[in-house]
C-alpha cells in the first residue's frame, strides 16, 4: 500500500513550492514550441536529411510519452521530490547536449534525454500540486499551471524566431535548447529548497511492477509509433495492432497482479471511476481534434496563400493569451459550476471553428485580410482556458491524491496519444484531398468540420458527466 503523502509531508510553502513546480514545465513547452521554428535553421547546420529532422520531434514526443505512467506510479512510490529532481536534471542536461550537438545523430539523442526527463518530471508536477493544494487552492494552482502552457506555447515560437534573427541560423537554433541550462540549475536549487523530501516512503520494500512498466511503455510505443513519424512504411504501421495486442496483455497482466496481492503500476479498478473516465476521454477527444487546428491554419496560410511562417506563427498569440486569462477565471469557478464549465468552453470552441471556417471563404476571395482569423481562432484560446484546466481539476477531483502521479499520467498520456493521432490524421486529411484535386479551400473547411465533429463528441461526454455530477452526492 501507498501511505497518504499529506501524513507524512509538514506544511509547505505554497508559493514558492509552485514556482518551483511550474518552471521545468515552462522550459520543457518552450522546447517543444520552438523547434517548428528552428527545423529550417537546424537542417541546414547539420545537413540533416528529412527522416532525422521528424525524430527530432518524434524522438522527444516518445521518450515522453511512453514514461508519463511510470513515472507517476514510481513517484507515488518512492518519492516525487526525488523523480522530480531526475526529470529536471535529465532534461537539462539533454538541452546541453542538444545545444552542442555536433550532428544530427547526437541531436535526435539529446532530444530523446529531454523527453525522458520531461516525462519523468510531468507526473510529479500533477501530483504535487494535488498533495499539497485542496479544493480552490488547488484549482487556482491548475489554473496557473494551465496559464503557463497557454504563455509558453504563445512565446515559444516567437523566441525561436527572435533567436535565429539575432544569432544567426547556426547558434540561433543552439541557444533555443541552451537558454533551459541556466533556468533547470536554478529548478534544480529551489527543488531541493522548497519541495518536501518524501523519500522516506521508499525505505520498506516497494512492488514498483517491473513486467507491468514494460509491458505498458511498449504498447505506448507501439500505438504511437506510426503517428508520430507520420505513417512511413507498412511495417511502422504494423507496430499499432501489435501495440494494441501489447496493451491488452498489459491490462490482464495487471489485474492478475492485483489478484495476487501485488501492487500493480496502475490498479486497473480506477477506471471504474466514472468521473475519472470520463475526465480522459474528454480530454483524448478533445485533443484528437484542437490541437491539430494550430497546424493545419499554418499550412493553410503557408502552402495556400503564400505568407511566412512568421506570419503564421503570429495567428496563435492572441488565442494563447486569451488561454492564459480564461484559465485564471476558470480556475476562480471551476467549483462553483463543474461540468458546466467544460460544457460552455466545448460551445465557444465550436463557434470559434465555425466563425474560422467561414471567415477563410472572405480570405479566399480577397475581400478581408488573412489576419481576421486571428478574431475567432482566439475563441479557441478561451476554449482552451475553460475546459482544459477545469477538466483536469474536476477529473483528479475524483482520485486519492495517494495515486495522484499514476492518475495524473494517464491523463496527460490521453492527452499525448488524442493529440498525436489527432496532428497525423487532420493534416492528413487536407494532404490527401489536395493531391487528388480537391481545392484548398474544400479540403481546409472539410478539416475544420471533422474538427468541429470531434469537438461536439467531447461535449457529449461532458454533458453526460454533468449528469452523473447532478446525480452525486453533493451536486452542484
Amino acid at each position: 500500500m501507498i501511505p497518504d503523502p499529506s501524513v507524512l509531508t509538514p506544511p509547505v510553502r505554497r508559493k514558492p513550492l509552485l514556482t518551483v513546480l511550474l518552471i521545468p514545465l515552462f522550459m520543457a513547452l518552450i522546447a517543444v514550441s520552438v523547434i517548428n521554428v528552428a527545423l529550417t535553421a537546424i537542417g541546414e547546420g547539420l545537413e540533416a536529411s528529412t527522416e532525422q529532422l521528424q525524430w527530432v520531434i518524434s524522438g522527444y514526443a516518445l521518450a515522453f510519452g511512453m514514461l508519463l505512467v511510470p513515472a507517476g506510479r514510481i513517484g507515488d512510490a518512492t518519492g516525487r521530490r526525488r523523480m522530480f529532481l531526475i526529470g529536471v536534471s535529465i532534461f537539462t542536461l539533454g538541452s546541453l547536449l542538444s545545444g552542442i550537438a555536433p550532428n544530427a545523430d547526437i541531436l535526435n539523442l539529446a532530444r530523446i534525454l529531454q523527453g525522458l526527463g520531461s516525462g519523468l518530471l510531468n507526473p510529479q508536477t500533477v501530483a504535487l500540486i494535488q498533495q499539497h493544494f485542496r479544493g480552490q487552492d488547488r484549482a487556482r494552482a491548475f489554473a496557473l499551471l494551465a496559464t503557463t502552457v497557454a504563455v509558453a506555447t504563445a512565446i515559444g515560437p516567437v523566441v525561436g524566431g527572435a533567436l535565429i534573427q539575432v544569432l544567426g541560423p547556426e547558434w540561433g537554433w543552439r541557444w533555443m535548447f541552451l537558454m533551459n541550462v541556466p533556468i533547470g540549475i536554478i529548478a534544480i536549487i529551489g527543488t531541493c529548497r522548497y519541495v518536501p523530501d518524501d523519500s522516506s516512503r521508499s525505505r520498506s520494500g516497494v512492488d514498483l511492477d517491473p513486467v507491468g512498466i514494460v509491458l505498458l511503455s511498449l504498447a505506448i510505443l507501439g500505438v504511437m509509433l506510426p503517428f508520430l513519424t507520420r505513417g512511413g512504411s507498412v511495417l511502422v504501421w504494423l507496430s499499432l495492432p501489435v501495440g494494441l495486442v501489447v496493451l491488452g496483455l498489459w491490462w490482464m497482466w495487471e489485474r492478475r497482479y492485483h489478484d495476487r496481492g501485488r501492487t500493480p503500476m496502475v490498479d486497473t479498478a480506477i477506471f471504474a471511476n466514472q468521473a475519472f473516465r470520463n475526465g480522459i476521454l474528454i480530454v483524448a477527444v478533445y485533443f484528437l481534434g484542437a490541437t491539430s487546428i494550430w497546424i493545419i491554419v499554418p499550412l493553410y496560410l503557408q502552402m495556400h496563400l503564400g505568407h511566412t511562417a512568421f506570419e503564421a506563427s503570429l495567428m496563435g498569440v492572441p488565442s494563447s493569451i486569451a488561454a492564459a486569462f480564461s484559465s485564471q477565471i476558470s480556475g476562480r469557478y471551476v467549483l462553483t459550476f463543474g461540468r458546466r464549465m467544460v460544457i460552455v468552453g466545448f460551445g465557444v470552441a465550436f463557434v470559434g471553428l465555425a466563425g474560422t471556417a467561414v471567415l477563410t471563404g472572405f480570405v479566399e476571395s480577397g475581400a478581408i485580410v488573412f489576419w481576421w482569423l486571428a478574431v475567432p481562432l482566439t475563441l479557441m484560446g478561451l476554449s482552451q482556458g475553460m475546459t482544459i484546466s477545469p477538466n483536469q481539476t474536476l477529473t483528479l477531483n475524483s482520485v486519492d491524491p495517494r495515486f495522484g502521479g499514476v492518475a495524473g499520467g494517464i491523463l496527460q498520456l490521453g492527452q499525448r496519444v488524442g493529440a498525436a493521432i489527432g496532428t497525423a490524421m487532420i493534416p492528413g486529411i487536407i494532404f490527401s484531398l489536395t493531391v487528388g484535386g480537391t481545392a484548398w479551400l474544400e479540403a481546409f473547411t472539410i478539416a475544420l468540420t471533422i474538427i468541429m465533429a470531434l469537438t461536439l463528441a467531447a461535449m457529449g461526454v461532458s454533458i453526460a458527466d454533468r449528469a452523473r455530477e447532478k446525480a452525486g452526492k453533493g451536486a452542484l
